[in-house]
């Protein structure tokens, strides 16, 4: 097997995958030959990203448990189950409000939980979820994300141990190119004082994503694909 050519007939859901890193990692998968099924909340996001990817489309609140289980009862095992989906608040502790630092890492935890509970994954499948260089580098106003995404990558090594033969994985990207970059630090921003001194863009961190998937001896790794960020 080379390159990505393992994916080829294979079933890959990607959770969150309507947009950003999520529609990078279906659009990726499914030029390799895959069977890609999106799942989101949002069915007009949800509708573009099929229109644009191909595949199926299947609406899915990860944080709804029965709508969860019924999803993954009425389907065969997947090949391959991503995680990328999250929405994410930040504010200093004293300032943001508890609700919604309860719903970020209700998001970022809770769901890829659910996701692990009740996914069916075939024997020497994969799971891989998604973290983020806030655990690993935390900042001030970061609070509910950083603990979020220590948690998912504490959860990743847990699930290893646990899902084996099924293999689970986690990449923890840095700044990365979304319309929630975007929507919060401006085009005209300078380079991030990183090594890589600018952000990854979605296809970056999609392509760590499918090598974790396709990678038969790759299991309980956290991957950081941060532009070198934990060095500075």
């Amino acid at each position: 097997m080379t390159g990505f050519d393992g994916l080829a007939g294979q079933h890959v859901l990607v959770v969150g995958g309507s947009s950003g890193i999520g529609q990078a990692v279906a659009a990726m998968a499914a030029r390799h030959g895959a069977s890609v099924t999106i799942a989101g909340r949002d069915a007009a996001r949800l509708a573009a990203a099929v229109a644009t990817v191909g595949g199926e489309g299947a609406a899915l609140d990860m944080l709804d448990e029965a709508a969860v289980e019924a999803f993954f009862a009425s389907r065969e095992p997947f090949d391959h189950v991503i995680v990328t989906a999250a929405q994410l608040r930040s504010g200093p502790i004293r300032d943001l409000p508890l609700a919604d630092a309860k719903a970020t890492f209700d998001s970022k935890f809770w769901g890829s939980y659910l996701i692990a509970r009740h996914a069916k994954i075939v024997e020497g499948g994969s799971l891989t979820l998604t973290s983020g260089a806030g655990g690993r580098r935390p900042r001030a106003g970061r609070a509910a994300v950083a603990a979020a995404t220590v948690a998912v990558e504490a959860l990743t090594r847990v699930l290893a141990s646990e899902f084996a033969p099924v293999r689970v994985n986690c990449v923890s990207p840095g700044l990365v190119d979304t319309p929630l970059l975007r929507s919060v630090r401006p085009a005209s921003s300078p380079p991030p004082p990183q090594p890589v001194a600018r952000v990854a863009s979605p296809e970056e961190i999609a392509f760590q994503i499918l090598a974790c998937a396709v990678n038969p001896f790759m299991t309980g790794a956290i991957v950081d694909v941060d532009g070198g960020l934990a060095l500075t």
